[in-house]
């Protein structure tokens, strides 16, 4: 788009738009710029047009440095599929922006696609789970299995990169993922509320048991209700809660794959995104790794991801008035 005759304007919002001026001889070069051709057939047809050789590289040099050219092989996204490619390219293009790295979005999409995710967990909030990482690039597989019948004793080098675990764990299964090393990430949605995280990095970050043993602090009966706590049938999570939390936790997963070197930067580790019907409004609390844990990431130094957002309240009791009181927190002991 044009905001005069001599500077273009690339995208149209603000937070992404780039103007760049000194453009005035650019149209015909950059109504080439479609994606369909390699550089030299870019440069050739542009000098059909009369537009000289050094011109187009001027061009493309400037539209580089401002980091609006792609600069992706023609030839590659025109060998796949037409389904895959249809498929790929608004991956692509949104990788592009956020990244910025002028290739297309061809790395982080051969990073995703080299990330291990394994979605454990049955329902609608797994299989969309699933099937946004697939569309996304993902080497993702779902299995109903418990991680520990689906893994059989495998270690860290074998097992996935990431294992996703959708609804109520048992402590003995989240044990066995710490034991064999594996990252794996939280996700429920019940009682009307979605909760995605914590995304665990055994040894480094909390763990699901030092989040209970926090809430254990703060209310006394804790360990009682988690001990009793059933599956729900059916549970309190409609449609739109359950593809919202899915996709909160695919963009958890991504976040994993396309900062690899980095996980512990994602907003799950050492913490939990929360969402309530009818607020609609996701929440970050944060949990440090607990000293009573056996996970060993409170000795890791592990940093908590965030302003510490405890949960200092515990569960709405009733008092024999019928008045709804909050259970006082926990007074820890004096050292």
């Amino acid at each position: 788009m044009w905001r005069d005759r001599d500077t273009v304007q690339i995208g149209i919002d603000p937070r992404r738009a780039v103007a760049i001026s000194g453009m005035s001889r650019a149209s015909d070069v950059i109504r080439l710029l479609d994606g369909s051709r390699e550089r030299d057939q870019l440069v050739a047809e542009a000098r059909d047009l009369g537009v000289q050789p050094a011109v187009t590289e001027r061009i493309m040099t400037l539209l580089a440095a401002a980091g609006v050219l792609v600069d992706f092989p023609a030839e590659a996204l025109r060998s796949l599929p037409p389904e895959l490619r249809q498929q790929l390219i608004p991956v692509l293009a949104t990788a592009s922006l956020a990244a910025l790295d002028g290739d297309g979005g061809a790395r982080l999409i051969a990073r995703r696609s080299s990330t291990d995710v394994l979605v454990c967990g049955s329902g609608p909030v797994a299989a969309t789970v699933a099937d946004l990482l697939s569309r996304s690039g993902v080497a993702a597989r779902s299995s109903p299995a418990v991680p520990a019948q689906q893994l059989g004793g495998q270690q860290r080098a074998n097992g996935p990169d990431l294992i996703v675990l959708v609804g109520h764990q048992s402590p003995a299964q989240t044990t066995e993922l710490l034991r064999l090393r594996l990252p794996h990430l939280a996700v429920c949605a019940d009682e009307a509320i979605g909760v995605v995280g914590p995304l665990v990095q055994p040894g480094a970050t909390a763990c699901l048991r030092c989040i209970d043993l926090a809430k254990a602090e703060r209310d006394p009966a804790w360990p009682l209700i988690l001990a009793q706590r059933r599956g729900v049938d059916p549970p309190a999570c409609d449609a739109i809660l359950a593809t919202t939390v899915a996709a909160q936790a695919a963009a958890q997963v991504l976040a994993f794959a396309d900062q690899s070197a980095l996980p512990q930067t994602t907003a799950t580790a050492n913490g939990t995104l929360e969402l309530v019907w009818p607020t609609w409004q996701w929440r970050r609390r944060s949990w440090l790794p607990h000293p009573a844990c056996s996970c060993g990431s409170s000795e890791s130094g592990s940093p908590c991801t965030g302003a510490a957002e405890a949960n200092r309240a515990g569960p709405l009791t009733m008092s024999a008035a019928g008045e709804g009181r909050r259970r006082p927190r926990a007074t820890p002991p004096r050292r």
